[in-house]
């Protein structure tokens, strides 16, 4: 299910790219060369990044890919351009946009709607996490907000903590064997539907609830657990993370 914070940061971040195409920032933190803040009454809204007159070139394309779309070299089939012939129009790249752009620009694409594809990744994270943070890491946890991993270690890497927790959640389904591990949850953006069960050896169920308030609910999910399976509760993040 569709986070709706998802929804609304798609829709501004579409508007913000149409209204103002071309900006390019440090590889490192996209935000750095600034962000309109958002009226009052709201939550914070990425602006178009202004280039500072220091950077070598501007790195956007004259049509922004629109937020939410999958970066170009995740889709598309065929030989890849070598890092040492990736450049841009004008200017250069900087050394950590090059490394992620690694092995993803197609022969014949430029690798600026590439490039602009992740910072489009970083600018969802930067929305979402001044809007809620658990909405954030479930929004990478769910696959909402894909190449976030790679995105994050190459040009926004102050999101860095937002992708190791991701690492140790669970989205809505069924998880188990290796793959669950015990520890105290809580859900990140929980429907008015959410419900989840924990079973044991057996089938045994251990565990299981229901909420219908839409808010955060705790659980455990102990050593004797074989599955643990959620719907409706949107992510688990593992409670003791950085919230």
């Amino acid at each position: 299910m569709r986070n709706p914070f998802l929804a609304c940061a798609a829709v501004v971040l579409t508007a913000a790219a149409l209204a103002a195409c071309g900006s390019s920032a440090d590889g490192n933190d996209p935000e750095a060369a600034g962000a309109q803040r958002p009226a009052a009454s709201g939550p914070a809204v990425p602006g178009p990044s202004a280039t500072p007159a220091t950077e070598p070139a501007t790195l956007r394309t004259e049509e922004p890919t629109a937020p939410g779309a999958s970066a170009p070299a995740a889709t598309a089939e065929g030989p890849k351009t070598p890092v040492d012939e990736i450049t841009p129009a004008t200017g250069t790249f900087t050394k950590k946009q090059k490394e992620y752009l690694k092995d993803r620009v197609p022969k014949g694409m430029d690798p600026a709607a590439v490039l602009q594809t992740g910072q489009e990744t970083c600018d969802k994270l930067r929305y979402l996490v001044k809007a809620d943070r658990d909405t954030a890491v479930g929004a990478i946890v769910t696959g909402e907000i894909p190449d976030a991993k790679d995105a994050v270690a190459g040009l926004c890497t102050q999101h860095q903590a937002l992708v190791d927790e991701a690492a140790y959640a669970y989205p809505d389904g069924k998880h188990s064997g290796k793959k669950l591990r015990p520890g105290v949850y809580r859900s990140a953006s929980p429907t008015t539907g959410c419900s989840w069960q924990i079973a044991g050896a057996g089938g045994k169920e251990l565990a299981s609830g229901a909420s219908d308030t839409g808010k955060s609910r705790k659980i455990t999910i102990p050593d004797s657990a074989v599955t643990f399976t959620s719907t409706g509760c949107y992510a688990w993040l593992p409670e003791g993370a950085a919230g």
